[in-house]
């Protein structure tokens, strides 16, 4: 291994242990740093050059000229970190993600002062991916930053990295940030899963009050999947137009051909294959066909159960639990 890459690694691992994970920061003379640019060295070295001049061939305009340049630069270091110091930055927590897809965590910069912090730049620490923005006076501006997870399961925010280089580019002014939010990440779903496995029989007092709660409502069995013949009377049209809303064109019908109530089961027996992301990325496919299909559902995958039900919080339920499993 590279020891300047070891060093370098090892130095970063101090710097950031000693930054206490926080969904919130408040930029202090304490956690603002301030290094010239490569355009500010080369500025410094112009100006040695020109006081070197000026006082070897006693030239009053070269002294003007140099300690112009050099005020303004002074002024511009003020400038600059003060672009940084006394900002603050809050974590929006950020939503579950699939797996290969971006993540994206969005940061609120809040500015209690009276002018325009011109110039803030974002960024996952190391990935040179800046995103930018001014924060107006008095008031907040939103800043997203990409970041894709390498895997399924729960990971922690990335550390951040906030800079400016306002107003000259002469000096880089940055801060470290570590949050303390974790984001979650589901399997990838499988691009072509196969139709969804045969139900499960229902047995003992859950199934004779399903069928007595049948009689009494006057109600289908089920539903499933539309099925070319089908009367259309027979098709469940509020979840089609809700199907419609979301972008989906999948059709649902009412099952009258059920002799007994079914509940879906969704496990890793059914999904058949010797692979446990393979068998996952299938069952996070099947969850989201059967709640698109807005059937009753679990999951049973690595000892964790979720019973069958159906909605928004549900789904949100077994995908957590597939991306959770060992």
């Amino acid at each position: 291994m590279n020891p300047v890459g070891v060093l370098r690694s090892r130095i970063d691992g101090w710097f950031l242990s000693r930054r206490a994970p926080s969904d919130t920061l408040e930029l202090t003379q304490r956690n603002v740093y301030i290094v010239p640019t490569r355009a500010g060295w080369t500025l410094a070295a112009t100006l040695l050059v020109l006081l070197v001049a000026s006082i070897n061939y006693q030239l009053n305009l070269g002294y003007l000229l140099t300690f112009l340049l050099a005020g303004s630069v002074a002024v511009g270091m003020h400038v600059c970190h003060a672009t940084l110091r006394g900002l603050a930055l809050r974590m929006v927590p950020p939503e579950a993600q699939f797996a290969g897809a971006a993540a994206v965590l969005r940061v609120v910069l809040h500015n209690e002062r009276r002018s325009v912090r011109y110039g803030i730049g974002m960024a996952v620490r190391g990935s040179g991916q800046w995103a930018w923005t001014d924060v107006p006076a008095q008031g907040t501006a939103a800043v997203e930053i990409a970041f894709q997870p390498e895997r399924r399961g729960l990971h922690p925010v990335p550390a951040l990295t906030a800079e400016t280089r306002f107003p000259l580019g002469t000096f880089r002014v940055w801060t470290v940030w570590r949050p303390a939010a974790q984001l979650l990440v589901y399997p990838t779903p499988e691009a072509h899963p196969p139709p969804l496995p045969a139900g499960e029989p229902l047995s003992g007092p859950a199934a004779a009050s399903a069928a007595v709660r049948a009689q009494n409502a006057g109600e289908y069995d089920g539903v499933r999947a539309y099925r070319r013949g089908d009367p259309l009377k027979l098709v469940v049209w509020k979840k089609a137009a809700r199907a419609q809303a979301n972008g989906s064109e999948d059709l649902v019908s009412r099952d009258t051909q059920h002799t007994q109530r079914e509940e879906l089961w969704l496990d890793a027996h059914a999904a058949a294959l010797p692979d446990i992301e393979a068998r996952l990325s299938r069952l996070c496919a099947w969850v989201l066909m059967a709640d698109r299909l807005g059937v009753d559902y679990g999951v049973r995958v690595a000892g964790r159960t979720v019973k069958p039900s159906q909605g928004e919080a549900h789904r949100r339920a077994c995908l957590e639990a597939l991306a959770l499993c060992a």
